[in-house]
């Protein structure tokens, strides 16, 4: 362990706090399974499907997902105009990523990557086909310090290291799979609906369907939580790799969201495909010119989240996430 790494550790709200995240993942994950296939079991016994129907599309959700997960990092890379930093391309950078690559015990750093795009922010991806990537935006690059970009690629490793995009693929195909079910049903039962034979049979299919519909909405609120735990667990993990880690993230969110809001909402528009891989919610901006940045972060933590804001966004409250920080500094 580092000695960056173990100063922070040390601590003993920081390690009760890590503890909390690593529970909270694991118990998400579990309950979310759980329930989805005692509700999955019940529909198909009263349906009277047999488990090879269920099988089968368990099998084409999984494959489906398994396919956009192979394919997904090309698809982002035309999106975002990424392209691979040459060696002889911002030397530092590169100097970065293999350090903070070696403090978080990975066997070989990922591909550095840049996206020409004004967004500021960064975002990690891979598969099976191309490696594990770290992208900064042109906008990243142009609105951080070095040890800012430092703190936000340690977030990006943390990322890789947890594997947590291949968790958040796992737990998203549940919702994705009742949904399927649900809608599969609603249009059996609405078309059975017109027969008069089978009309009371389609009315249960179709009401069931759309009960499996709103089923997967709600299944979705405990994806967006997992997805802000990842990021909290992310957060944590730059702090410990990245030199002052927690104090020059804490500014790098800050900067971004500034830097957002002078970016007109039609251009942020977008990129909002895959906002969930950013390490800021692009579309939450703050409004700051020339400001004291350290004055600015003190004014973000003292906001009040909403949780109606919070429950469906991917990313946790700037205020929440600042405060968070705040334990490693």
């Amino acid at each position: 362990m580092s000695n960056r790494e173990s100063s922070t550790t040390s601590r003993p709200e920081a390690r009760v706090s890590l503890l909390k995240l690593r529970l909270s993942m694991i118990g998400v994950w579990a309950l979310v399974t759980a329930l989805a296939s005692l509700i999955l079991v019940a529909v198909l016994s009263i349906l009277g499907v047999s488990f090879f129907g269920l099988y089968g599309i368990l099998g084409f959700v999984v494959v489906f997902h398994v396919f956009q997960w192979l394919i997904g990092p090309y698809i982002i890379n035309s999106v975002y105009k990424v392209r691979e930093v040459r060696e002889d391309e911002y030397p530092w950078l590169h100097r970065i990523i293999g350090r903070l690559s070696r403090e978080s015990g990975m066997d070989k750093p990922p591909k550095l990557m840049i996206a020409e795009i004004d967004i500021p922010n960064a975002f990690a991806y891979g598969s099976p086909l191309t490696g594990n990537m770290v992208a900064v935006t042109r906008g990243l690059l142009r609105n951080l310090d070095q040890e800012e970009v430092e703190a936000v690629v340690g977030h990006e490793i943390g990322h890789l290291k947890h594997r947590d995009v291949i968790v958040m693929m796992m737990i998203s195909i549940i919702p994705a799979l009742i949904y399927y079910i649900g809608y599969t049903l609603y249009i059996s039962g609405w078309f059975s609906g017109s027969s008069r034979e089978r009309g009371n049979g389609g009315a249960f299919a179709l009401l069931l369907g759309l009960g499996l519909m709103v089923l997967s909405f709600i299944f979705n609120l405990f994806v967006f939580y997992m997805s802000r735990l990842r990021e909290y667990y992310a957060d944590a993990h730059s702090s410990r790799v990245a030199f002052n880690g927690a104090k020059n993230l804490q500014r790098a969110l800050v900067k971004i969201m500034a830097a957002s809001g002078r970016i007109s909402r039609r251009v942020r528009e977008k990129y909002q495909h895959f906002k969930a891989f950013f390490i800021s919610d692009p579309e939450v901006e703050f409004k700051a010119y020339g400001e004291n940045i350290d004055r600015l972060i003190e004014e973000v933590k003292n906001q009040k989240p909403s949780i109606f804001e919070e429950i469906f966004s991917t990313h946790p409250h700037p205020a929440k996430r600042l405060r968070f920080l705040d334990q490693f500094l």
